[in-house]
């Protein structure tokens, strides 16, 4: 009888043991820190297609976890292993096991700032709207060419690009590439409200026509106070049926955006972007236009001016005037500023 009553006691004393171990063991792994310890807060991105084994590796090759055995076990006991979901998830210092799996396992994720400034081609907008996505330039390419197929907004291969308003937007992550072309669509509609609309039609233009001059304004000027009296400019010489003859839509044209001077030359290319040989606006943007660009053409400023030539004090401003005669006293001032600076700069070589 006490032999049996010390054999209890030793079973008890064990059990009593394994249970405060485990017990201590389970407290640990669900309670304390184990990602980011003393680190600072870290943004961990899933792609689609990621597997648990990836995660595993990444969190801590990417010393997101410290203990990844702990994290491992836990992972496991909620199910994590097998509901992966991609994304952009914000871990913070010092979190738990326990606190990073509700995270990753709610899809609550950190939006993703995307921004498309000084954008000249589409290549250059896919490239800059995806980089920080978990889709790729291609995918969204695609979506947005099944957008042209189907739109009735006006929009088309040429001119796609006014479609979009730059700007900072906040994104989730994994934002499907047709959602992506959607959620731009819906901005370009928040964008052109009854105000602007109305702007436009007193201008004479539609939204895609206002954009395609603000892209061909912007490329002319980096003075945004100057901006609004060549968008007059240009509008004058529409309205007459006079060529534009802007000379970066002829830099568009031939494709080299070093292209410093427009020679004669270049005035020969066959090209819909020749507004020297063409009249009226080119069939699309030659960049995607800031919204001040945009602005400067639905507020232009009315005058009679119909030539522009560059400043000879190289100001980046221009001259204005209303007949060729005066444009070619301008044009000839800046041409002898311009061989005197020439003259310098070789001399200095020298």
């Amino acid at each position: 009888m006490k032999e049996f009553s010390i054999r209890k006691l030793v079973i008890y004393v064990i059990g009593s043991t394994l249970l405060i171990s485990f017990s201590f063991y389970a407290y640990q792994i669900c309670y304390t820190p184990n990602i980011l310890v003393d680190r600072e807060d870290r943004a961990f991105i899933i792609r689609s297609g990621d597997t648990f084994a990836d995660i595993q590796k990444r969190l801590y090759d990417q010393q997101f976890i410290n203990d990844a055995v702990s994290f491992n076990f836990l992972a496991r006991i909620s199910g994590y292993d097998k509901s992966v979901m991609s994304g952009r998830y914000l871990l913070r210092r010092n979190m738990t096991n326990l606190q990073a799996l509700h995270v990753l396992k709610s899809g609550h994720q950190e939006k993703v700032n995307v921004t498309f400034s000084y954008v000249r081609l589409r290549k250059e907008l896919s490239e800059k709207i995806t980089k920080n996505l978990g889709l790729s330039a291609g995918e969204f390419n695609d979506a947005l060419d099944h957008f042209i197929s189907k739109n009735q907004e006006g929009f088309n291969k040429d001119n796609i690009l006014c479609l979009f308003i730059p700007n900072t937007y906040e994104i989730y992550f994994n934002i499907l590439p047709e959602d992506l072309v959607a959620r731009m669509d819906a901005e370009y509609k928040k964008f052109w409200n009854e105000e602007r609309l109305a702007q436009a039609k007193e201008v004479g233009l539609t939204p895609i026509e206002v954009s395609i001059l603000a892209s061909i304004v912007q490329a002319e000027t980096i003075k945004q106070d100057e901006a609004p009296t060549i968008a007059g400019l240009y509008l004058n010489r529409l309205k007459k049926g006079i060529a534009l003859q802007a000379d970066p839509t002829l830099v568009y044209a031939v494709g080299d955006f070093t292209l410093k001077r427009v020679l004669n030359g270049h005035k020969q290319i066959k090209s819909p972007y020749n507004t020297y040989m063409y009249p009226g606006l080119p069939p699309g943007p030659i960049n995607v236009p800031q919204i001040a660009s945009i602005d400067a053409v639905l507020h232009y400023q009315h005058h009679d001016y119909y030539y522009m030539c560059a400043k000879e004090d190289f100001s980046g401003y221009h001259n204005f005037a209303h007949n060729l005669e005066d444009h070619n006293k301008n044009a000839r001032r800046y041409q002898r500023a311009l061989d005197i600076e020439m003259a310098k700069a070789e001399k200095n070589k020298k």
